[in-house]
């Protein structure tokens, strides 16, 4: 069904992207201050330098920043949005959506919102779920926003998963393409099986909290990182080269691959599948580690402002995550 979308008259196309990080900087040398691990181990096995850490405040926080920046790019007020979508795996609370604390910190006195959670591939998800609303004509405008705060939900006693993490926002704006790009076309997948190698335990209606829950910590992340990284080094790669061999797409004519930041041996994957050179994939995992739902506009942003996107281009955003869940979507660069 999505190869129709090339010929739809109506397409959504991403008009700003901006980001937003907390200033507080954890460095592998802090593991190593009380871990049995060290800085070549993290560097080696991931990839990672550095996170950053959001001391004080919630996801609301690191959404609201990254909007405000978008907002600002686009020469638009709050008012201007319609709809709020929030990406998260890391809410302000179980409810009210977060999407409606961010509509009030915002002041935005037009639109409805909600929040979407599909863990690291939530910002695709997010995007497919975005740019429906407006190919189907009902919103022109509307604010989609990645952002967790992953060191609310990450054990610093674990080394096998407080080293890959950090907090970040990242929002893009999206509107109707006035040309030939926007989105072009997605593969979205999710594999109910995986379940069990990636997960927060509890807190939710299976585990609700306890003394129990919280005594063996049941509030954190758990990962079999072995079984989630031999799925996602084939998983991600072969949804980007779908997305590229069902539009024609060669790697000459593709950009950038944007990829979630979870490890890079895994976007090395996805680049050698891919036939792509190692300037044509956006990294910056070695300064904020994996930031779930911010990673993908984070790297669009840093790009965006560096001058290295330009109208036209070919870009293949991809991602794997817990559920499992994964995919790949094609933008054709409209501003």
């Amino acid at each position: 069904m999505n190869q129709l979308r090339n010929n739809e008259r109506r397409r959504a196309a991403i008009t700003a992207v901006a980001h937003w990080v907390p200033d507080d900087v954890l460095d592998n040398k802090y593991f190593e201050s009380y871990l049995d691990t060290s800085d070549e181990w993290i560097t080696t096995r991931t990839g990672i330098k550095e996170r950053h850490i959001l001391r004080n405040g919630a996801v609301s926080d690191l959404g609201v920043n990254a909007a405000r920046i978008a907002l600002e790019r686009r020469g638009w007020t709050p008012d201007d949005i319609q709809l709020i979508i929030c990406c998260t795996v890391t809410p302000d609370m179980p409810f009210p959506p977060t999407a409606c604390i961010i509509q009030d910190k915002l002041g935005a006195s037009n639109c409805w919102g909600f929040d979407l959670n599909a863990a690291c591939c939530g910002f695709l998800y997010g995007l497919e779920t975005a740019s429906r609303f407006i190919e189907s004509g009902a919103y022109d405008r509307v604010l989609l926003i990645g952002a967790d705060k992953m060191s609310s939900i990450v054990n610093y006693n674990d080394r096998n998963t407080c080293v890959l993490f950090g907090d970040a926002g990242g929002a893009v704006i999206l509107e109707p393409a006035s040309g030939e790009g926007g989105i072009m076309d997605s593969y979205l997948k999710v594999d109910g099986a995986g379940r069990e190698f990636l997960y927060m335990k509890g807190g939710g209606s299976l585990n609700p909290a306890s003394h129990e829950t919280v005594d063996k910590g049941w509030h954190y992340i758990y990962q079999d990182g072995k079984a989630v990284f031999k799925r996602a080094v084939v998983d991600m790669a072969e949804a980007s080269a779908l997305i590229m061999e069902r539009n024609g797409l060669t790697s000459d004519d593709v950009a950038y691959l944007v990829p979630h930041q979870a490890n890079l041996r895994i976007l090395e994957a996805a680049r050698e599948r891919m036939g792509l050179t190692k300037d044509k994939v956006m990294v910056n995992i070695d300064r904020y580690g994996n930031t779930t739902s911010a990673t993908i506009p984070m790297c669009l942003s840093e790009w965006w402002k560096a001058g290295k996107i330009r109208k036209g281009d070919n870009l293949v955003l991809a991602s794997f995550g817990a559920g499992y869940t994964w995919g790949a979507i094609w933008v054709k660069w409209a501003y």
